[in-house]
Formats: C-alpha cells, sequence, structure tokens
C-alpha cells in the first residue's frame, strides 16, 4: 500500500516542523509538502496530490476557514483535519470550519516538551488520518451478536409499521457537516422531538447546537435535565455527558449522567439509543450517520429488539464508514440512504401513521 500523502498548511514553524517529524516517521505516512498560508497552500495541491490536508484556523491573510472552502471547491472529496486551538474562539472556528466540511479535527495543545507535544500529535491526529485515507480498516468490526428471532420481522409494507414518536440520531466523524446538511431540510411542522448525540468535547455541542439552530425553523440547543420533550425540538448531548431519555407518566423528559464512557465516548450513542428504546418501545426511528467506530450498533440492537426502525447513511455519503457499517454489519438496518435521500426516508415514516390517521401501536 502507497503510504499517505499529507500537505502540512500551518503559519507556524515549529508546528510544522512537529507535525512533519512525527508523520514522516510513519512507514504509512510521508509528508506530500508544507506551506505557510492558505494561498500557498491552494497553488500546491494540484501538484502535490496529497491524499489528505491537515490545516490551521487561524494563519495570516487567507484563513483556515476561507482555505476549507475553496478546497472544497475545487477538491470536493479531499480529507482535511483542522489543526487549531480549541478554546474560545478557535473552538467556534472548529466548529464552523466542521460544519462548512471539514473532516475532523484535532486539538493543537500547548505542551513543556517537544516530545510531548509529538506524542499527542502521534496519538490523537496519527489515527483519524489512517482511519480517514483508510491506510486500516474502516472499522467494521464484527456483528453485535442478536438473535434473529428476538428481532421483529421486516415489514413488507407501510401499514405494518409503527408509529413514530421520537427521532433519535447519531454520529461522530463527518457528524457536525452532515447535521448541517440534513438539519435545514426538517419540516417546519416536524411533529416529534429529536434527540442526537455526536461525538464532541465539552464547549462543542453548545457551539454546534447554537449553528444549526440558525438553519432550521425547529428550535436546537444543547441537552438539560428534565427538560420536557416536545414536537419542533432538536436537543444535542452536551459534551462529556451521556443524554438518556426517561418517562415521567406520560410526559418524556432529558436525563444527563456522567456515568463511565461507552465505546470510549461521552456522550455514547449507545446510552441514548438504548434509553429511547426503553421509553418508547416500537414507536422509535434511529438514524445512524457518519462515524468511526461502532458506537450506535449496541442501541440499534436494543431499538429492533423492542420493534423500532433504524436508517443508516451509506458507505459512498459518509466520511467514515465505521458506525453505519457496523449497524449494516450487524443486519440491524431496515434502510440504507445517501445523506442527501435521509430526511426523505425520515418523513416518510414518521408522517406515515399521522397522514393516514391511525393511531400509535405496532
Amino acid at each position: 500500500m502507497q503510504p499517505i500523502r499529507v500537505l502540512i498548511v500551518d503559519d507556524s514553524a515549529v508546528i510544522r516542523r512537529c507535525l512533519s517529524d512525527v508523520l514522516g516517521s510513519d512507514p504509512d505516512m510521508a509528508v506530500a509538502g508544507m506551506a505557510g498560508t492558505g494561498e500557498i497552500a491552494l497553488t500546491r495541491i494540484s501538484d502535490l496530490k496529497p491524499d489528505l490536508i491537515t490545516l490551521d484556523i487561524e494563519m495570516p491573510g487567507m484563513s483556515g476557514i476561507e482555505t476549507l472552502v475553496e478546497i472544497r471547491k475545487r477538491y470536493p472529496r479531499l480529507p482535511v483535519i483542522m489543526f487549531s486551538s480549541l478554546t474560545g474562539p478557535g473552538a467556534a472556528a472548529t466548529v464552523e470550519a466542521l460544519a462548512r466540511g471539514a473532516s475532523d479535527y484535532c486539538a493543537k495543545r500547548s505542551a513543556d516538551t517537544v516530545e510531548s507535544v509529538d506524542e499527542h500529535i502521534r496519538q490523537e491526529l496519527v489515527p483519524k488520518i489512517k482511519s480517514l485515507c483508510g491506510a486500516r480498516p474502516l472499522a467494521v468490526s464484527a456483528p453485535f451478536p442478536v438473535h434473529a428471532a428476538l428481532l421483529p420481522p421486516q415489514p413488507t409494507h407501510l401499514q405494518q409499521l409503527a408509529r413514530i414518536d421520537v427521532l433519535a440520531i447519531g454520529t461522530s466523524t463527518g457528524g457536525p457537516n452532515a447535521l448541517a446538511a440534513l438539519i435545514p431540510e426538517f419540516p417546519r411542522n416536524f411533529p416529534v422531538p429529536v434527540v442526537i448525540v455526536q461525538h464532541m468535547p465539552p464547549m462543542f455541542t453548545q457551539l454546534l447546537a447554537s449553528r444549526l439552530d440558525t438553519l432550521t425553523p425547529l428550535h436546537v440547543q444543547e441537552g438539560k435535565r428534565g427538560e420536557k420533550l416536545e414536537p419542533g425540538q432538536i436537543w444535542i448531548a452536551p459534551g462529556d455527558y451521556h443524554m438518556t431519555v426517561g418517562r415521567k407518566g406520560v410526559v418524556s423528559v432529558l436525563e444527563l449522567n456522567q456515568d463511565p464512557p461507552e465505546n470510549s465516548c461521552r456522550p455514547a450513542v449507545d446510552v441514548l439509543f438504548r434509553s429511547v428504546a426503553q421509553a418508547f418501545g416500537s414507536h422509535v426511528l434511529a438514524v445512524v450517520l457518519t462515524g468511526m467506530g461502532s458506537d450506535g450498533t449496541r442501541g440499534a440492537a436494543a431499538i429492533r429488539v423492542a420493534g423500532g426502525a433504524v436508517i443508516v447513511q451509506d458507505e459512498a455519503s459518509s466520511v467514515v464508514w465505521g458506525m453505519p457499517g457496523n449497524v449494516v454489519a450487524g443486519n440491524l438496518a431496515d434502510r440504507v440512504c445517501p445523506l442527501d435521500s435521509v430526511m426523505n426516508e425520515i418523513v416518510r415514516r414518521v408522517s406515515f401513521r399521522r397522514s393516514t390517521g391511525i393511531g400509535a401501536g405496532g
């Protein structure tokens, strides 16, 4: 296999050197070139033909986001990892970059020694580069074991579908961009509440919710403990907290906890999916979008066992097909759709029993 060719774009000579030393020492990678400004980077992409770009956000002249926008115009499928500060303005700019098409991000952290900086790059950035460029399998692991007898039979007609009372979405790598494409497509009168887990640290989830809120007539906000779930609301799990849905009589409410991470994640998709399966039974529609790893597979199994339905994003439109691919590998997906068809499938399933006047129930 040919090494992954990386173009490093950063105005700091020190950072360029650190990245070059670490990436160049990995046998699966090669440094295709380096650039100190966005303008220089854009002139070199066609000649260097990199497989991936690491891109700083704060640079003189053309900013990282401006550079990213231009890269996306010219090279829509070229992976770009934002490598920048994740505090204050840097975090807001990173969320903006992710929503505008950046593939992933990695923190640029200060440290006492060059060795600790190098180790951070090796542990945090290198695996993301390899996953995005397919230097190793895209984490489609062994299927989650679910006995076939536990799963409800696949419906052959829409009339066999249960009424949907909640929509749950899970995503990770590539998710902010996918959500930025999906959220504006929600109809103004969407009849059920929406709960989302996007793997992100604290502050990022609040910034993401605020940005997505500007794209839709629905109300997007970070999850809050004790809030009642109502139609027209979209809740995003806050960073470092698992978000669940519970019942208080006939009312459904959000709960938050800091139980141990699952799949190395907090918030975790599995935690949210299990809770909606328990609270709503067969009246759940789940969507698994692009993401690295297998979070969401066990939760999808719980939803299917309860009689709910699961849609996944297809491989061609996913930045990384780990999460949706694992659901498919486990035979847990009711439908596999390209991203631009996911909302049509959501609306079709959520609207069916309402438009026909059929009440809740399987």
